[in-house]
């Protein structure tokens, strides 16, 4: 995998930069979509091509460990052939479901145990493990096996979870390097920078992944309870450090707003359930705020959900007639609602990458966060 930096902001550390995987390009900044079980909820691949321009989407090693299981996707040929999507694959290592799943997993130095959330059969998780289910789904970028601590943990919690995380990473280097990739194109691998909202440990965390002379790497344990200005300042103290001319991924983040300020502090690619998740209960995203389609107010209003979009979503269906797909539980209503929140996500990285370009993204971004604040 290879990064090249096109284009740099003059006034914030955002730039435009471009990513060769052995599934294709990816200009950046890029937003991907998250399909954690091989598919992006209630959209079919050809959409999120052809409709929303995804450029590369999000799998999770966990869920698909579980579910189809390893020995049906290396029959297939790997997670690519086996749900179609011939673009690029990210794989989450697992470590989220670490912190969202605590009830049911216990932590080791070994790894993680935990109970299936489907049958509750015992498994675990160790870095060497995490690896070899990531060679078998496939992905391009694949994931170090980490913690992500609660944002309000406390330090010594911290210290303590950190000192986890980068003895689990140097396991998953060292196995990295005993075996290779199963379907004859290159894998990455991303460590992760934890350290919750403490800043020696982000210091400390953001130098020791930056030896390690990986292909690019992610900024973990955000947006999991902090306010969003301490989100911020831990970018900036992570991006201080890490690389320049590696990709750098901020992990699960975030609303409209959350993506333009972190591009603005150097952050290069995003992931996030919130587009598709808010979506399938009524919250759709426009450049002038944000639609509750629930409410009897749009009952009948036929204009476009987002009326300078022109995509097809918004070309097609009016937002009386999604609102009440949406009220009558018409499955249609969430594809609808999920596309159309997709496509404005991945829009609107599109825009900033332009506008990086063009030499006013500062001016732009201000703007835009103004506008996407609203409630409409």
């Amino acid at each position: 995998m290879t990064f090249e930096i096109e284009h740099s902001d003059n006034l914030s550390e955002a730039r435009a930069g471009r990513i060769a995987t052995g599934h294709g390009l990816i200009e950046t900044p890029v937003f991907m979509p998250v399909g954690t079980q091989g598919a992006v909820k209630a959209v079919h691949m050809s959409e999120l091509k052809a409709d929303a321009g995804a450029q590369i989407i999000l799998g999770n090693t966990y869920h698909l460990y579980l579910r189809p299981g390893t020995a049906l996707l290396e029959k297939a040929g790997g997670l690519h052939r086996f749900s179609g999507w011939d673009r690029p694959i990210l794989t989450d290592s697992g470590g989220y479901q670490v912190f969202s799943l605590s009830g049911n997993r216990r932590l080791i130095n070994e790894g993680a145990e935990f109970r299936s959330h489907i049958d509750g059969s015992r498994h675990l998780f160790t870095p060497e493990k995490v690896i070899d289910i990531q060679r078998s789904i496939g992905a391009d970028v694949i994931m170090a096996f980490d913690e992500c601590c609660p944002g309000d943990a406390g330090y010594e919690y911290a210290k303590n979870s950190l000192l986890l995380t980068e003895s689990w990473l140097d396991r998953c280097i060292e196995q990295m390097g005993r075996t290779e990739p199963m379907y004859g194109y290159s894998q990455s691998l991303f460590p992760i920078v934890q350290g919750c909202v403490y800043t020696d440990l982000r210091k400390r965390a953001s130098e020791y992944v930056a030896a390690k002379a990986a292909d690019g790497y992610a900024i973990g344990g955000l947006s999991v309870g902090e306010p969003a200005e301490m989100m911020y300042e831990m970018i900036e103290v992570t991006n201080a450090i890490l690389p320049r001319d590696k990709p750098r991924y901020l992990m699960g983040v975030g609303t409209p707003a959350n993506l333009l300020e972190s591009i603005a502090r150097g952050v290069d690619m995003f992931d996030c359930i919130m587009p598709t998740r808010n979506g399938r209960n009524g919250q759709l995203f426009t450049r002038y705020g944000t639609i509750n389609i629930r409410n009897r107010k749009w009952e009948d209003d036929f204009s476009p959900v987002d009326r300078d979009a022109h995509s097809f979503v918004d070309t097609l269906y009016s937002r009386a007639y999604l609102h009440h797909l949406i009220k009558a539980d018409e499955i249609l209503g969430l594809q609808i609602a999920s596309l159309h929140n997709l496509a404005f996500y991945l829009r609107l990285v599109k825009e900033a990458r332009a506008h990086i370009i063009a030499g006013d993204f500062t001016t732009w971004k201000s703007e835009s966060i103004r506008q996407l604040s609203n409630r409409l």
